[in-house]
């Protein structure tokens, strides 16, 4: 009799592929990916078909690994949320050495292969990201500060830096103003999240601004940071790479976010307990829609331009 057989738990408990996907956060790894992919097309210069593509490849092989190495120092917390308690480490399915060691292998792999398919410059932004992410944010900032996110938003918005530095090898005002779309964006949209996953931060000992500052105070952040956030993406619109298109967008998103960010403003808790923090949901939700579609009319604006129909 196998020991399969002997234990049938035994199997059940084995890592799959998927397990070590999940790992890698798949949907953080899918924003990274995209936001890096259009700043790579969106710079101005061209870029070999084969270079581009084995940017992007050790861009995401980068995040993913961020992703592993955060779910092995946060497993203690992932265990007591309900949102993350089931995620590979905490359900038992991958050890946390295990996660460690393939964290810090798929670093440095994507690092070096980076530097040798792109440049240095972009290798070294990569490494930085790691390195914030996972130091800056995940072992430090994370469980000492509220500002945890707004701080530690850093680490998701350098992607589309990335991407245009591996094209030009250099650093500039658009593909600053890319970074800082996205900087400005993950504050609210977390603290949106935070909001409706009502104990999930405070059960953790997690220093969320529900936490720490209640949710009145959140409310009106999420509204002041949707406003500079509403000025940064609107500054992007009048550079090299916005235009019409990117504008109109920009425009009718903002307008559509900061209405979401006065409705739950406006509210307090009783009454977003009473529709089961409706607005607070469609805002989150929102919130996702709102980066890609940012991100999306930037690459229409690159993709009109060989017909003389996008940018300035």
């Amino acid at each position: 009799m196998s020991d399969v057989t002997l234990n049938p738990q035994a199997q059940e408990g084995e890592a799959s592929f998927g397990d070590y996907f999940a790992l890698l956060k798949p949907r953080v790894m899918s924003l990274v990916v995209f936001t890096a992919l259009v700043g790579l097309l969106v710079a101005p210069v061209g870029v070999h078909p084969m270079v581009a593509f084995s940017s992007i490849l050790f861009i995401a092989v980068g995040g993913g690994a961020s992703g592993a190495l955060n779910m092995w120092w946060d497993a203690d917390i992932d265990r007591k949320m309900k949102r993350t308690m089931s995620r590979p480490i905490p359900s038992g399915k991958i050890d946390a050495p295990e996660a460690l060691g393939l964290g810090l292998t798929l670093s440095a792999f994507a690092v070096v292969m980076l530097g040798l398919a792109a440049n240095w410059l972009a290798a070294g932004l990569l490494a930085f990201t790691i390195f914030f992410y996972v130091v800056i944010y995940t072992m430090w900032l994370k469980r000492l500060t509220p500002q945890n996110i707004v701080i530690g938003g850093a680490a998701g918005a350098f992607p589309p830096m990335i991407g245009w530095a591996a094209a030009t090898g250099g650093i500039s005002v658009e593909s600053v103003l890319m970074f800082m779309i996205t900087f400005m964006w993950t504050p609210p949209h977390f603290w949106a999240l935070a909001l409706f996953t009502k104990t999930d931060y405070g059960d953790a000992k997690v220093p969320m601004l529900t936490v720490t500052h209640g949710r009145r105070a959140t409310r009106v952040h999420i509204l002041v940071y949707t406003f500079i956030l509403a000025a940064v993406c609107l500054a992007a619109g009048f550079t090299s790479i916005g235009g019409p298109l990117y504008l109109t967008v920009a425009v009718v998103l903002n307008v559509l976010f900061i209405k979401g960010a006065f409705k739950i403003w406006r509210r307090d808790d009783a009454a977003a307990e009473a529709d089961n923090y409706l607005a607070e949901r469609k805002f989150f939700k929102l919130s996702l829609l709102f980066l890609f579609v940012h991100f999306g009319a930037l690459m229409g604006e690159a993709a009109l331009a060989p017909f003389g129909l996008g940018g300035w």
